[in-house]
């Protein structure tokens, strides 16, 4: 059987977000780095794993994906008895999954445009020698404390920001979470208690340390 591929590189936010799904799911997967400094993301062979020329790609055999939250989805529910239960259905009538894809969608729309771009001003310019763009800075600072309020009351309700249970909703934040909180920025989500209860939960899991020591 073909072994599952992820393309990608491991500081992306996106791969991150496959490579803990895959991690929780307690699955054996092969890693291909893609060398996005050189631009191979946007040649070929990467460019049929993904038209978009974004990382990552993912390989199962004859199938291949693209879209971080696609991919995350499909290992999910076809590994559903394998590793960490991603999937909140105990009703007969998925009323809790239903909730739990409104949190995925406002991780989506809400809490990764605004976590991506203080990201890329705070961390990755920096990174890259770029100067920081500090009207922009301030900007997303205001949108995401709007956005850790609706949070702080969300998760006064929930031990999980998807529901009673660890799931995709509360995964897919770990990447850029991971990076602003070893920024000035973790006191936005310090200051609020349940967030930062949240926070330190699945900051901690195993998986995530295995996709941190893959960046080292």
């Amino acid at each position: 059987m073909a072994p599952l591929k992820v393309h990608g590189s491991p500081m992306s936010t996106a791969t991150q977000r496959v490579l803990v799904c895959l991690y929780e799911k307690d699955l054996d997967f092969e890693f291909v780095p893609v060398n996005m400094g050189t631009g191979d993301h946007k040649k070929e062979p990467f460019i049929s794993r993904n038209p978009f020329g974004q990382v990552p790609a993912f390989e199962d055999g004859d199938l291949t994906l693209f879209e971080s939250r696609a991919i995350t989805q499909y290992i999910a529910h076809t590994n559903a008895d394998k590793g960490t239960q991603l999937l909140i259905m105990e009703d007969p009538i998925p009323k809790k999954m239903a909730i739990m894809s409104v949190w995925m969608e406002v991780e989506a729309h809400q809490f990764d445009r605004s976590t991506s771009k203080l990201a890329w001003e705070v961390v990755f310019k920096p990174m890259f020698g770029m100067t920081t763009d500090t009207a922009a800075v301030s900007e997303e600072e205001a949108k995401l404390n709007k956005i850790l309020d609706v949070y702080e009351a969300r998760l006064a309700q929930s031990k999980y920001i998807g529901g009673d249970s660890f799931s995709l909703a509360d995964m897919h934040h770990l990447p850029n979470l991971g990076y602003l909180m070893e920024t000035p920025y973790k006191s936005y989500f310090e200051s609020r208690p349940h967030v930062s209860a949240w926070c330190k939960d699945i900051l901690a899991r195993p998986a995530w340390a295995k996709v941190k020591a893959m960046k080292a």
